[in-house]
């Protein structure tokens, strides 16, 4: 592997929202995310990103949908399939903090290969996997 290719990382993944606000509050009450930017860009457009506490994993950018286009891709960024996953060490007591929280899980947990997991939609219907992966 070249030095450019192990110096790369996925570090922000853009999540299609229909309000600011609304989608900052859903993951940071709803989550635990941290508020990590809100930048005010001008024209009514913001840089906004959340993340999971302590930093780990990528940042989502909470973009606003500007048109019919982007409008009609709101929850549904990945044509119904699961689209991220919120990796855990402790899957039991996550999955009871979201439930507390309101989260809205499709499934009951279930035990895979790769570890214990459950289905969850975020505040637009997005799907999430809740993974605590088998190390």
């Amino acid at each position: 592997m070249s030095d450019f290719a192990a110096s790369r990382r996925v570090a922000t993944v853009s999540v299609v929202v229909a309000d600011y606000d609304q989608a900052i509050a859903w993951y940071v009450e709803k989550l635990g995310f941290a508020l990590t930017e809100d930048v005010d860009l001008g024209g009514g457009k913001r840089w906004v990103t959340v993340e999971p506490g302590g930093g780990k994993g990528a940042r989502l950018l909470l973009a606003r949908a500007d048109g019919e286009k982007q409008t009609a891709a709101i929850g549904n960024q990945t044509g119904g399939r699961v689209f991220l996953f919120l990796e855990t060490d402790d899957f039991a007591r996550d999955h009871a903090l979201m439930l507390a929280n309101g989260v809205e899980f499709r499934e009951a947990p279930r035990n895979e290969a790769y570890g214990t997991v459950a289905v969850f939609a975020d505040i637009h219907g997005n799907l999430w996997d809740l993974l605590e992966p088998k190390r």
